[in-house]
């Protein structure tokens, strides 16, 4: 599988975040889809079963702890890579999210090259 076939979900309800991720994701050369909620990252995930989710915590209607427990509890689904990308950077919350399942636990405000090479580096690892 070459990183064309790899899909990518970003869910995230900050536009600028959601531009420029899905911007740099497909330059690297993923198929890239877009959730601004978690309701929307359920209808993605179900329709298109990305291999990577990249996943905000604090969003709107279903927060990302959610969809992560969602992903990783479902055996049609647990095999997805889950990255959390959030504000929410406490010892705690990070517990919190690899407690659920995540992949990996990136606090925000992050380095848009730094995520490029961890999710090269975690998609790679699915291929």
């Amino acid at each position: 599988m070459t990183r064309q076939h790899i899909k990518i979900l970003i869910v995230d309800d900050e536009p600028n975040i959601l531009m420029s991720l899905e911007f740099l994701m497909k330059k690297e050369g993923y198929r890239v889809f877009i959730a601004r909620d978690g309701e929307e990252a359920f209808d993605i995930i179900r329709s298109e079963v990305p291999d990577v989710v990249l996943l905000d915590i604090m969003m709107p209607k279903v927060n990302g702890y959610e969809v992560c427990t969602f992903i990783k509890t479902s055996p049609m689904y647990q095999h997805i890579k889950v990255v959390f990308m959030s504000s929410k950077s406490r010892e705690i919350d990070l517990q919190k999210g690899y407690e659920l399942g995540a992949d990996l636990y990136i606090p925000k405000p992050f380095s848009t090259r730094d995520m490029v090479s961890k999710v090269n580096a975690l998609a790679t690892s699915t291929l």
